[in-house]
């Protein structure tokens, strides 16, 4: 929804799909815990891992709670800082379900491009041959600039005039909320209608724009190729398979099965720093996301799939090698630390690449990157005003410098260049 993208010096926040929802403050250590399995590094449950202590960053800088899981060779190290309930100060679960925003984009890439595989979608085929009429200028609109959000269609689910309120208005924000707008019912024909009725960004194939429209539109091409819905053809051909019973695609419910943590939105009620309230938006419907970003799951069945992904299981070799061809992002003509391929991000770590993605909707951040040999999963529940949003961001990318290279605030050496953020890609 309400997209922030913040530029700096050293680094810029990709993509634009960041839908913010900060809070107050946590108390400090309302919650620690970690746990480890046999054959990781640290046998002792986060006593002196620098990986905990990374972790409680994210609550320092105003979280309400966070958890990831570290999978590699080694076995699966497990850590949580903060509460999953405000209300309760219940602890969090490090099996517990969220809500993994744009993170969903792997998974609908994965689905489309085993359906080129079977020669049943072209990556060059025109948007017009499959969803005829339904984007102006769809014959010179490609699958594959799609895929890799080049087809400049301007994103109805992030802009002010698209399908949500303008969220520069707090007082616009919270007459929505009162009136049920976060769960309202949302069709992907609607997203679609919203972003047509505007102009291009830029005219296919001319530049990046990240756009969830752009997957939504392969959500109904999976549905009119295969004749299934973009979910039941997902879950046929991912979830299933590899097992992924803590994953699940939503559609109208607006619960979160099983245990969760709750997600929060911080509005404005007042001219000070501390006249701000937290929203509760746990319960809500994520239909405006679809198949661009509707996927509720756990850590463990995250790593899972980036492991299968990335490890060939998916994928033949050519169209792995596709979707991991990477081109570099540009935000406001500064170079970032990312690129984007097809429905796969990487990002230039100080020890090396990892590839993945992130997402963000109402209430829950989530990161998702594999260096190959490793996995990390990564879910906030993030809070507070604009400063703390960046420092909870900056948390995030130290986790992940952590995680994976063993470096950042944890050791005293912090992350610094272009991947001193992290960046969002929704």
């Amino acid at each position: 929804m309400a997209r922030r993208t913040f530029v700096t010096a050293v680094s810029a926040l990709v993509g634009a799909v960041c839908l913010s929802l900060a809070g107050p403050v946590l108390p400090a250590g309302a919650a620690d815990a970690a746990d480890v399995r046999p054959g990781a590094a640290d046998p002792r449950p986060g006593i002196g891992d620098p990986r905990a202590a990374a972790l409680r960053a994210l609550t320092d800088a105003g979280a309400a709670g966070a958890i990831a899981e570290v999978r590699d060779g080694n076995g699966a190290w497990r850590g949580a800082s903060g509460v999953s309930d405000l209300a309760t100060g219940a602890p969090l679960r490090t099996d517990g379900r969220f809500r993994v925003g744009s993170v969903t984009k792997m998974f609908t890439a994965t689905t489309v491009l085993q359906l080129v595989g079977e020669g049943r979608i072209g990556l060059d085929d025109p948007v017009e041959r499959h969803l005829p009429g339904l984007v102006p200028n769809g014959g010179n609109i490609t699958v594959r600039q799609l895929l890799g959000h080049r087809s400049g269609l301007w994103d109805s689910t992030n802009e002010k005039g698209g399908v949500f309120p303008d969220w520069t208005d707090p007082a616009g924000i919270r007459n929505w909320l009162d009136q049920g707008g976060l769960t309202r019912h949302i069709t992907p024909a609607q997203v679609v209608a919203s972003s047509v009725a505007h102009a291009p960004d830029f005219p296919p194939g001319t530049g990046y724009g990240y756009s969830n429209v752009n997957y939504t539109l392969l959500g109904m091409i999976i549905e009119k190729v295969t004749g299934h819905g973009y979910a039941q053809e997902i879950t046929a051909r991912i979830l299933r398979p590899l097992g992924l019973t803590g994953t699940y695609f939503p559609g109208t419910a607006t619960g979160i099965r099983g245990p969760h943590a709750h997600g929060y939105w911080t509005l404005p009620e007042g001219p000070g720093p501390e006249d701000r309230s937290d929203r509760d938006v746990t319960v809500a419907s994520v239909t405006w996301a679809n198949s661009a970003g509707e996927l509720i799951s756990t850590l463990a069945d995250l790593n899972r799939f980036d492991k299968a992904l990335l490890g060939g299981r998916l994928l033949p070799p050519a169209l792995l090698k596709e979707m991991a061809e990477t081109v570099p992002i540009e935000v406001e003509g500064l170079p970032t630390a990312v690129g984007y391929g097809l429905g796969l991000a990487s990002w230039q770590l100080s020890c090396g690449p990892v590839y993945g993605h992130n997402g963000s909707v109402p209430g829950y951040s989530t990161q998702l990157w594999t260096s190959g040999d490793r996995q990390v999963s990564l879910s906030v529940t993030p809070r507070g005003d604009e400063a703390q949003f960046v420092a909870q961001m900056q948390a995030e990318a130290g986790f992940l410098e952590q995680a994976f290279c063993g470096t950042g605030p944890a050791t005293g050496t912090a992350a610094r260049g272009p991947a001193a953020v992290v960046p969002k890609l929704g």
